[in-house]
């Protein structure tokens, strides 16, 4: 049992960010895999989802593939790598213009993901090697191990919608995951769907009351795939299929789209600077914005109108400590 530690949160009680999903994943056919494909991103003069991308502050060290969520007016930093792919166990809050060391998690953590039910915020997973633990945290700054994911897992992406955290795909240390997973908030978490096939390190976030997953990698291979879990529905399908393969992006929600957030291909050195705009609806992938510079591994959080960008790698590998605020052009997220 992993004992309570404590986060110097200065009285912020944490709330929600990220992604996951699903149910079980319906066979799609050649018309439907026709019709996703032409969903390729481009511009819409009927839909403006274009964001403005400034430059907003520093953190207090860099850091890539933070898990990252939501805290009222702040993103909240949580582990990640170091410029010497180290695992850190530092807490970060920022809320664009100004950031802070907040204090430490129980152990060093990477490829982890965050979400928040109840007012609670729970770090899942990550490596390594690869942890099944769900951690809560709450707002008197104590963390303890609320449940166990089936199997443990680092490259998770996760999310709640409703009362539900859903955890997408990851990896085993051995094996790479194609479940998603469900929990309450309490009891075991369960398995409940499937992708169609592994998938670690997605752009993960809900809207309209559906968690769009975006990329990842399948195997070593950087996917194309967006997928749609409808929760009341219960089936995983693939609503798009982008122009080019992305993988370690983010996503945060904005307006009723998901924005994804950079990235990069299957090769360490292809980070992108493009941000899309997802309809959830429809599957039609729009041209957002871009950031001052290609990253990929970032924490992202949306925070009022805005997202928050922080850390990432860029191709030279240099870990970044910059922040970016994502802001609607015309009103978009109002």
């Amino acid at each position: 049992m992993l004992s309570h530690s404590r986060f110097l949160l200065g009285g912020l009680v944490m709330a929600a960010a990220v992604a996951g999903c699903g149910s079980g994943a319906q066979p799609t056919s050649t018309a439907t895999r026709s019709a996703a494909a032409r969903r390729t991103a481009h511009r819409d003069p009927s839909v403006d989802v274009r964001v403005s991308v400034s430059a907003a502050g520093r953190l207090p060290a860099p850091v890539q593939d933070p898990a990252t969520t939501a805290v009222g007016g702040h993103a909240v930093l949580m582990g990640g790598l170091d410029q010497a792919d180290t695992s850190t166990n530092e807490v970060f809050v920022t809320n664009g213009a100004s950031s802070r060391r907040l204090g430490s998690l129980p152990y060093g953590v990477h490829d982890a993901a965050a979400a928040t039910l109840g007012g609670t915020a729970y770090l899942i997973g990550g490596g390594e090697p690869s942890f099944a633990q769900i951690v809560s945290v709450d707002a008197h700054s104590h963390s303890s191990v609320a449940a166990y994911l089936p199997a443990a897992a680092s490259d998770v992406a996760a999310a709640a919608i409703g009362g539900t955290v859903y955890v997408v795909g990851g990896f085993t240390g051995t094996a790479p995951l194609n479940t998603i997973v469900a929990w309450p908030g309490s009891g075991s978490p369960r398995v409940v769907g499937h992708l169609p096939h592994p998938l670690r390190y997605a752009a993960v976030a809900a809207a309209g009351g559906k968690l769009i997953i975006t990329g990842g990698t399948s195997g070593i291979d950087a996917t194309t795939d967006v997928f749609s879990y409808d929760p009341v529905r219960g089936h995983v399908r693939r609503i798009a299929v982008l122009s080019r393969p992305l993988t370690h992006a983010s996503a945060a929600t904005l307006g009723g789209h998901v924005y994804v957030i950079g990235g990069r291909g299957s090769n360490l050195d292809t980070q992108t600077n493009t941000i899309l705009a997802i309809d959830p609806s429809s599957g039609r992938v729009l041209r957002a914005g871009r950031l001052p510079v290609g990253l990929s591994d970032t924490g992202a959080a949306t925070v009022g109108h805005s997202v928050i960008v922080a850390g990432g790698r860029t191709a030279g590998g240099v870990v970044s400590d910059r922040v970016y605020v994502l802001r609607p052009r015309t009103g978009v997220g109002r």
